[in-house]
């Protein structure tokens, strides 16, 4: 039983690599899904996910299959579009989620025509659905430097992030800067999807934020408690996800997600705001 457990991991430096690549975007992705959610905008940081193709593509044209190259030409082109999107529902009757809704449109199709043409079908593949198990000490270093800067300015920013979110007129009432923390959560959000990309691909990226964010609405109703069962729930995806990966040679990427929604699956029966137990308080 400990060789299932544990052996793969002590024999493999990468499947270390991904567990430890998995477990700092645990940290990062966990809070920020969390905030998605209570903001209502998990549909939003989808589209985002998606839009950051083409800067992936561009990064892989110039780079090849480095993690720095895509992942900073995937932040250039999701902070553009994060930022257009806001000029654009700020100036038009459109609204933040319709703006982010066209450009995702836009953006995958152009990202894939990109890696289509210049690429083969394996290089858009791995783009597309990541690759963890090749994830190197470049590729873990800045993972792990987006997740330290992610918690330090959520921990900057949490306050009125926060009011922002539950409150925003409120906000607006004593003067605070509403739209800038709006803005700064935005960034936070795409730097997060750059990191999860590697992993999971742009298509699956968001996952490891959004499965285990919903599982832990359904065991806390505190935030710092939501952040921190979201994490756990994103490590043991990870962790779990690898393990099935390698014992029953299925893709990393998509056993992680599949370890995600187990999670919730169950969450939604044994949690205590889950559905089962819901029913029992009605009887």
């Amino acid at each position: 039983m400990v060789d299932f457990f544990i052996s793969p991991f002590a024999d493999y430096i990468f499947l270390r690599r991904a567990l430890m690549a998995c477990m700092a975007l645990a940290l990062g992705c966990g809070p920020v899904g969390v905030l998605l959610v209570l903001r209502r905008m998990s549909l939003m940081g989808d589209a985002l996910s998606h839009a950051i193709l083409p800067g992936a593509a561009i990064g892989f044209l110039i780079g090849g299959l480095s993690l720095p190259a895509m992942g900073l030409g995937g932040f250039i082109v999701g902070f553009i579009v994060a930022s257009l999107s806001g000029v654009i529902s700020r100036f038009t009757i459109l609204n933040e989620d319709a703006s982010f809704a066209g450009f995702y449109l836009i953006s995958l199709a152009l990202g894939v025509l990109i890696i289509s043409t210049q690429g083969s079908q394996v290089d858009l593949m791995h783009i597309l659905f990541g690759t963890i198990l090749a994830v190197d000490n470049t590729s873990l270093f800045m993972v792990t430097g987006i997740t330290t800067f992610t918690l330090c300015i959520l921990a900057i920013i949490y306050r009125p992030l926060l009011i922002e979110c539950f409150d925003p007129g409120f906000l607006r009432v004593i003067g605070g800067w509403g739209g800038m923390y709006h803005f700064l959560f935005l960034v936070l959000v795409a730097l997060n999807l750059v990191a999860a990309f590697q992993a999971l691909g742009t298509l699956m990226a968001l996952g490891m934020m959004m499965l285990p964010a919903v599982s832990s609405r359904l065991w806390a109703r505190h935030v710092w408690s939501l952040f921190l069962f979201s994490s756990f729930f994103a490590v043991l995806s990870g962790y779990f996800g690898l393990l099935l990966s390698y014992h029953l040679e299925w893709p990393s990427g998509p056993s992680i997600i599949l370890m995600a929604g187990l999670i919730y699956a169950i969450s939604l029966f044994i949690a205590p705001f889950g559905a089962l137990k819901r029913q029992q308080g009605r009887d």
